[in-house]
């Protein structure tokens, strides 16, 4: 586990216009830079970042976040990946505190070199091997498609890989599972006579390879193994040449196969990924959902096809996000994607992904095939197969509505449906606060929020009996308790790192994108203390009219108290003149 006060130091120490601008082109505007957003279609730029700031929010789609939200979000990294690559960039090395969940494994550079030493010499055997060279061309690939995924051949020998390395009895070649070594120390290639993929992960080092026999063989496709470099279930073939094409779609396709990513990337399709040698995980949707709005499942229509694209639905539920689209496309029996795309081209393979089926139609698709709604038992075993699949939706709109259509399925009320699942209604946590007797203006509000995403530090000058209300209140408490807790030093980076992903996120963005146009003259601390003082006086006139609507009932305790709140009120009003 990464501590919170490297994550802090990072992100003090990065430069977020150096960072972003190594992805996107940035162009100075005023006291901001800008560009065209790379996470939807723009024509003018919105996507603006902020150097005094350090963050980036666009006012087309509103993506915000930091250096490390914006790597996650643009290559498909995860959290930990994110930070090892920004800190590797500026010469930092990520502590680990101790946990006993995770195992952090360290993976020594020169295991990559070898793989990028392997990668060549399958590449260079490509080049004088005719008939592998021949298997390609009827497969339909051009020479300019096989360079850009690295293609090579390994030839038909027990240890071709003694011409590419110093030394074949290296541990690090059985280390990367390029090298078996079986009983009494013999060693011997693990592929052999195959046409050789490289599996590259986001940062474009090659982790692993998937080689596949020219002729008839088994098994047709064998995968490295699970090693310090590979982890199956957590990449995906073909995704770092595929995410600029995924960005500019807004939609990846899942295929299953190596050669169905290469083919369709030859015929224009070039956003389409694999899954390597085992089901899609939830690692994988977590992954692409980072990257695009839809996700479409291309399987083959046989029963393997069928199999796997119920594991993919299974392992995409609790992923799902409101707003975003997973889809299922099932070819007919007699195709994979890359013989579909060759006989009827591109626009009538694009055709059927446009009109894939929902995930939601795709469910209730298969669960009504497996019973009799005619019958109680049927709409009975409906709603028992039923409940593991929706209970483990967490979007919150998403199990709502198919919550909806399953009791409406089943003949019964959705309440009758989410009381017999035991389904509590979600409900946003609350900080618990005395009664309150004074009520802040909506607009102040908002002001104070604003004021605190500049300098979270002056959340620390709230006073003690400080009251709210609404939205911004909670993420102001929530900023405070988060204040409490972290160093002394902190930063609007920071702040907003820490915040991603909560249930505060959404109005602490729509505070960083009114904000970005504050100039750097701009007084904050001013501007916070005036707010302060309005919220004070607004109080304090509403008490005081509470106290005036009593008239003549009116205690000396309480006209005292309204005396105290009038002398209060004038010296505010004489600070502020």
């Amino acid at each position: 586990m990464i501590p919170k006060s490297f994550i802090q130091d990072l992100l003090n120490r990065l430069d977020i216009v150096d960072v972003i601008d190594r992805y996107v082109p940035l162009k100075k505007a005023g006291t901001n830079f800008v560009a065209c957003c790379p996470f939807h279609t723009e024509k003018s730029p919105s996507f603006t970042v902020s150097q005094s700031k350090q963050f980036y929010h666009c006012f087309g789609c509103g993506a915000h976040g930091t250096a490390i939200g914006f790597v996650m979000e643009h290559t498909g990294m995860g959290f930990v990946e994110a930070i090892e690559d920004l800190a590797k960039g500026i010469g930092l090395a990520v502590p680990q505190e101790a946990s006993n969940n995770i195992t952090q494994v360290k993976v020594a550079p020169d295991l990559y070199d070898l793989m990028q030493s392997a990668t060549r010499y399958y590449r260079e055997q490509l080049k004088v091997t005719p008939r592998a060279i021949e298997y390609l061309k009827k497969r339909g690939l051009s020479g300019e498609v096989a360079a850009r995924f690295g293609i090579g051949y390994s030839p038909d020998d027990w240890q071709n890989l003694r011409a590419a390395v110093s030394n074949y009895q290296d541990a690090s070649l059985v280390e990367t599972g390029l090298v078996i070594e079986g009983e009494g120390g013999k060693r011997y290639d693990r592929f052999r006579d195959r046409i050789m993929f490289p599996i590259v992960n986001v940062k474009g080092q090659i982790i692993g390879f998937g080689g596949r026999v020219l002729d008839k063989g088994e098994p047709k496709y064998l995968n490295s193994p699970e090693t310090t470099l590979f982890e199956k279930g957590h990449e995906l073939y073909g995704l770092y040449q595929a995410q600029k094409a995924i960005r500019a779609q807004q939609r990846v396709i899942v295929v299953e196969g190596y050669m169905d990513v290469v083919a369709l990337a030859q015929n224009g399709v070039e956003y389409a990924v694999a899954t390597l040698g085992t089901a899609t995980t939830p690692f994988h949707v977590q992954k692409l959902l980072r990257l695009c709005e839809q996700i479409v499942f291309c399987f083959d229509g046989d029963k393997p096809g069928q199999k796997a694209a119920w594991r993919a639905l299974e392992n995409a539920l609790p992923q799902l996000q409101d707003g975003k689209r997973i889809g299922f496309l099932f070819l007919p029996e007699e195709h994979d994607p890359d013989t579909y795309i060759r006989e009827y081209g591109r626009d009538a393979f694009e055709h059927e992904v446009e009109n894939s089926l929902p995930l939601s139609g795709y469910l209730l698709r298969e669960l009504t095939a497996q019973v009799d709604l005619r019958t109680q038992e049927g709409r009975s075993a409906l709603l028992k197969n039923a409940q593991p699949l929706l209970t483990a939706i967490t979007a919150p709109t998403t199990a709502l509505i198919l919550r909806k259509e399953v009791a409406a399925l089943a003949g019964i009320e959705q309440a009758e449906l989410e009381g017999l699942w035991s389904i509590k209604p979600i409900a946003a946590p609350r900080r618990a606060a005395p009664p309150k007797t004074k009520r802040a203006a909506p607009s102040g509000m908002r002001s104070l929020l604003r004021c605190l995403v500049m300098k979270p530090e002056l959340a620390r000058q709230l006073p003690s009996d400080w009251q709210s209300d609404g939205a911004e209140g909670a993420a102001i408490h929530a900023l405070t308790d988060w204040l409490n807790e972290s160093a002394d030093e902190t930063s609007t980076a920071s702040m907003i790192q820490h915040f991603q992903g909560s249930m505060h996120e959404p109005v602490f963005s729509v505070a960083q994108g009114e904000v970005m146009q504050w100039g750097e003259e701009f007084d904050v601390t001013a501007e916070f203390e005036g707010v302060l003082k309005k919220m004070r006086l607004d109080a304090i006139e509403a008490e005081m009219n509470a106290l005036l609507a009593k008239g003549l009932q009116m205690t000396s305790a309480e006209r005292e108290l309204r005396a105290r709140l009038q002398a209060e009120s004038n010296q505010l009003k004489a600070q502020a003149s």
